[in-house]
């Protein structure tokens, strides 16, 4: 038994299938066993009757009896009782909850792996940052969240690969280059000020921060004063562009997948768009949605809020996208006859098509919102409609210190560097309170409270829980023989000494464990996960309290052997599921906390 939740859904199905013989397969398909809101309901709760109600021509409430009288007759069910307009209320035979102990210490931190995925491929693209600085806070968050979630959808059985696409063409590398082509002046021995600079090179200085100083140092050790005229100023573009851009950007990308690793996020694959935009396969895309009868020329309406005096109509070569759900067609070539950017991730998609891939999904700053209908629709019209395309969006994340917002750092330039907001709490604090709250709700990063050794951090509250489930077993090995403590042993150990109710309740909470990970898996949202493990170092710190006060609680009781072992039994099995949990959030499971 792995998943109780499964295993009393066959129950009731059986049930069904005995009070309606002959169901529709979609019919019983929407068929659920839930845990009950209130514990006094009992553990369990079918929707069953109200389900099949309509195609068995019988009233919710006739049906739910005779599905609770089918499934009075198993001897799992210590209780069925017909409820509301239609629920059945189930109580299970404590030795049904208490048999998930065995099963977690049997199956290790695989104890709720999935096979809802059913090796379905799946590409995560997230980060996918410009490499034009280091990562900042704003890239924190999708970060966090792409990275947790593939890990979710590995443990729900997807078959997944975690990709960054390189956005490493268009005009923000070169402006990229042009920064680091002043800080290569400043480092052979002429420096400009940022203002010269600014106002002598195209489009201004847009990125001056302290991080391109070494970039800039390289570049002079590497080029000397080649790249500069004879007195060592501003040469032609044509004399050193290519060069500063190439280095500067794989210096950069040298500084994300740093960064990335002090995150702890490691992707498979890194995509660049330069290639892409190289390998000419934006215009093979455009050519074959074309010959799908995709493309037109065509005059757009003018966008919503502008007023005429504001809008030039012009013919432009447009994706038939509102074949697809889209709201507008969209343009794919820009005045100048060069492509534009959704052109260019068109054809990124159309590459990760052709990779096999059944589902994609992008997660994005919350300001992308509106470039998902239009990816979802060229995603459909490449693939067929036998390719998935999803989004998950990210707000924007505050940095907080005694109530005051965080902007600054000197390194970046304007905003707080990634690496920064580490040092200063921990890569675990910040991948477990970026996971705190629905990605698409924005939130608050409160520094002080990331450190706090309180209940209302949560990162601590669940590592918590984690080091005391370690001190117990610790502590039970200076009584017990080893052999005796390994989970196999464990899981042999009589358990009917387990009826306290905050017993319960964590056994309870242990049982849900495989459920959790398919709804979270199911829904992409994998802060259901911080979730729960709060909720089960709830229950833990409950039960270890109540021991403070009650000798009959404790974990190691003096004298009584076998009550001992169920309790470590309890103890070791929570403590799986908490690194199971942990595991998927990328946090570690700390083993004693100081």
């Amino acid at each position: 038994m792995t998943d109780l939740f499964t295993t009393i859904r066959q129950t009731v199905l059986t049930a069904v299938n005995t009070a309606v013989p002959g169901l529709p397969d979609d019919i019983v398909a929407r068929v659920e066993v839930t845990p009950t809101r209130d514990p006094a309901h009992g553990d369990m709760a079918t929707n069953a009757a109200m389900v099949i109600a309509k195609a068995a021509r019988q009233p919710p409430a006739k049906l739910a009896a005779a599905i609770a009288e089918a499934l009075r007759a198993d001897r799992q069910i210590a209780e069925a009782t017909p409820a509301g307009p239609g629920f059945v209320n189930l109580r299970l035979d404590p030795a049904i909850f208490r048999a998930v102990i065995p099963a977690i210490l049997t199956a290790g931190e695989a104890y709720g792996d999935s096979t809802t995925g059913a090796g379905i491929r799946v590409n995560v693209e997230y980060v996918s940052a410009n490499p034009t600085g280091p990562m900042h806070i704003g890239h924190c968050r999708g970060a966090v969240v792409g990275d947790a979630l593939a890990n979710l959808l590995i443990k729900a059985g997807f078959a997944v690969t975690k990709e960054y696409y390189v956005n490493d063409a268009g005009a923000q590398v070169t402006a990229l280059a042009w920064a680091a082509y002043w800080r290569y002046l400043e480092a052979i021995g002429t420096p400009m000020s940022q203002e010269d600079f600014a106002a002598a090179v195209p489009g201004g200085l847009q990125y001056g921060g302290d991080y391109l100083i070494p970039v800039g140092q390289q570049l002079a050790l590497l080029h000397g004063v080649a790249l500069a005229t004879e007195d060592r100023t501003i040469a032609a573009p044509e004399v050193w562009l290519d060069a500063v851009r190439d280095f500067t950007i794989d210096a950069m990308m040298e500084d994300v997948r740093e960064d990335l690793e002090l995150l702890g996020v490691r992707q498979d694959v890194f995509s660049s768009e330069r290639a892409l935009v190289a390998s000419r396969a934006t215009d093979a895309i455009i050519a074959r949605l074309d010959a799908d009868g995709l493309i037109y020329e065509g005059v757009l309406e003018p966008p919503k809020g502008k007023t005429p005096d504001d809008w030039e109509p012009r013919p432009q070569t447009l994706f038939r996208s509102t074949n697809f759900g889209d709201d507008v067609d969209r343009p794919l070539r820009k005045s100048d006859g060069g492509n534009t950017y959704f052109a260019n991730d068109i054809a990124y998609h159309a590459d990760k098509i052709s990779r096999k891939f059944d589902i994609l999904i992008d997660v994005l700053g919350a300001d992308h919102g509106g470039y998902v209908p239009r990816m979802r629709a060229a995603v459909r019209a490449m693939s067929h409609d036998r390719t998935k395309f999803e989004a998950v969006l990210c707000q924007i994340v505050h940095i907080m210190r005694g109530g005051e917002p965080v902007r600054m750092s000197k390194r970046a330039g304007t905003y707080v560097a990634l690496r920064d907001l580490i040092d200063e709490v921990g890569r675990d604090a910040v991948r477990f309170t970026m996971l705190t709250r629905k990605a698409d709700a924005q939130m608050e990063f409160d520094l002080d409270q990331a450190v706090a050794q309180t209940r209302d951090n949560p990162v601590f509250y669940v590592q918590y829980a984690h080091a005391r489930c370690r001190s117990v077993l610790r502590g039970a090995a200076e009584t017990f023989p080893a052999d005796d403590l390994t989970p196999a042993a464990l899981a042999a150990a009589g358990l009917t000494s387990l009826t306290d109710d905050a017993e319960t309740a964590l056994i309870r909470r242990l049982a849900t464990w495989p459920r959790a990970v398919e709804a979270a898996a199911t829904a992409r949202e994998p802060h259901r996960i911080a979730f729960f493990l709060y909720d089960l170092a709830a229950d833990f710190h409950i039960l270890w309290n109540l021991g403070r006060g009650d000798a009959t609680l404790r974990f190691l009781q003096t004298g009584r052997p076998a009550e001992t072992r169920a309790r470590l039994a309890l103890v070791a099995a929570t403590a799986m599921v908490i690194r199971s949990g942990l595991r998927v959030m990328g946090v570690e499971p700390v083993e004693e906390m100081r």
